[in-house]
Order: C-alpha cells, then sequence, then structure tokens
C-alpha cells in the first residue's frame, strides 16, 4: 500500500480503517515531503467528518443486500400480506 493509494481509496469511499490509520502512523516516519502533506490532509478530512472511521464494506455484501431489499423481502411481504 502507499500513501496516495491510502489517500484515494479513503476520499472515494468516505471511510479509513483502523488497520489504515495504524498503517500510516506506523510508517509516517518514511513518507517524503508531498506524502506528509496528504497525511495531513487526509487528518484534516477526517476531522471534518469527510472521511470517517470504519469499515468498507465488500461489494459481494452491497449486491447481496441489494437483492434482499429489491427482490427477496417484497415477495415476503406480498405474500405475508394476501394470508391477513
Amino acid at each position: 500500500m502507499t500513501l496516495g493509494e491510502l489517500f484515494l481509496k479513503s476520499l472515494s469511499s468516505g471511510v479509513i480503517t483502523q488497520g489504515e490509520v495504524d498503517w500510516l502512523a506506523s510508517h509516517q516516519h518514511a513518507f517524503s515531503r508531498h506524502e506528509e502533506a496528504a497525511a495531513i490532509r487526509l487528518g484534516r478530512l477526517m476531522d471534518e467528518g469527510v472521511v470517517n472511521l470504519g469499515c468498507r464494506l465488500t461489494p459481494q455484501w452491497l449486491h447481496h443486500r441489494d437483492v434482499l431489499e429489491h427482490w427477496i423481502e417484497p415477495l415476503g411481504r406480498r405474500r405475508h400480506a394476501a394470508t391477513h
């Protein structure tokens, strides 16, 4: 992982994981000047609430949730409503 990858991933998802924060802290001694600036910017984005500490959901889980909400649950609601 590079700081640039971490910065873009966090900015695009709005989430930074605890493991990524740990990685950031443990590698800061090796950052170049522009990487230090990016790390500071990432910290400011966290302070502003643009990037939040949390976890990212896998695309498979998001697909499962979409199927559940749009296909499975509506079928169950119709069947349940018909029996009452």
